[in-house]
């Protein structure tokens, strides 16, 4: 289980203080889904990087199993059970994806294990598997190369931030049944950030943040109307703006 207890983060901004999260407060409990949504901006890329240590919140606590791991890095966060798949996935040259799936399961996958992970996020596994993680490699491609190193090990809870983002209609079609295997075969916490219907609607939990705050958190049946009356209302604004 994860626990979100009141994080506040402010950032310096043109000689002033900017709020990107204002006391957000929340729990994913074991085997559960929780998808993030709201509009581009609104903070929940922050979220997700205060959650595995990236930012550190100026207060507020954040509890994994039990155990605070607000003053814990970015690694010692990942030892301690979160998984983590970056918007825009960090480059290693000299490491081939091969390499870098061993070392995301700490060396427990066979060669035959890579291939099936790769497979499993719609990338030819002889095509991929001894090639480099440098600027060879598309932006849709280390997507799924990291998507499949998040996979490569089972976590108390896992963050993918935007998993859509770069990817084609197949493969966003096996990214969905891996993540109904974490959810309902092998019970592990998902925290999906995604403004995809299909993700949306897989979820036991919707979250709506925007400007730095938690707006509607709740069943699908609570939140999905109040989503769509966000929406319309959005539509309606860009409708009048384009006319003036």
């Amino acid at each position: 289980m994860l626990k979100a207890e009141n994080l506040t983060l402010n950032v310096d901004d043109e000689g002033g203080k900017k709020c990107l999260l204002n006391n957000i407060s929340f729990q994913v409990d074991d085997g559960e889904m929780l998808v993030i949504t709201g509009p581009n901006g609104g903070g929940k890329s922050t979220l997700a990087k205060t959650l595995i240590g990236i930012q550190t919140p100026d207060s507020g606590k954040i509890i994994l199993d039990g155990q605070d791991i607000t003053e814990l890095d970015i690694n010692h966060r990942a030892n301690a059970g979160i998984g983590f798949a970056f918007q825009q996935p960090p480059r290693f040259k000299g490491m081939t994806v091969m390499k870098l799936l061993k070392l995301a399961a700490k060396d427990e996958l066979s060669d035959k294990e890579c291939c099936d992970l790769l497979t499993a996020v719609g990338l030819c596994a002889k095509d991929y598997i001894y090639r480099q993680i440098d600027g060879t490699l598309s932006g849709g491609e280390m997507k799924r190369i990291e998507i499949a190193s998040v996979l490569a090990k089972e976590h108390s809870l896992c963050i993918f931030d935007e998993p859509e983002a770069g990817i084609d209609l197949w493969s966003f079609s096996m990214l969905i049944q891996k993540f109904e295997e974490i959810h309902t075969e092998k019970k592990q916490s998902l925290i999906v950030i995604s403004h995809q219907e299909k993700i949306i609607n897989m979820a036991d939990r919707i979250m709506i943040i925007d400007g730095g705050e938690i707006k509607k958190i709740g069943t699908k049946d609570e939140v999905l109307p109040y989503l769509n009356g966000v929406q319309k209302c959005h539509k309606c604004v860009e409708r009048l703006e384009g006319r003036a």
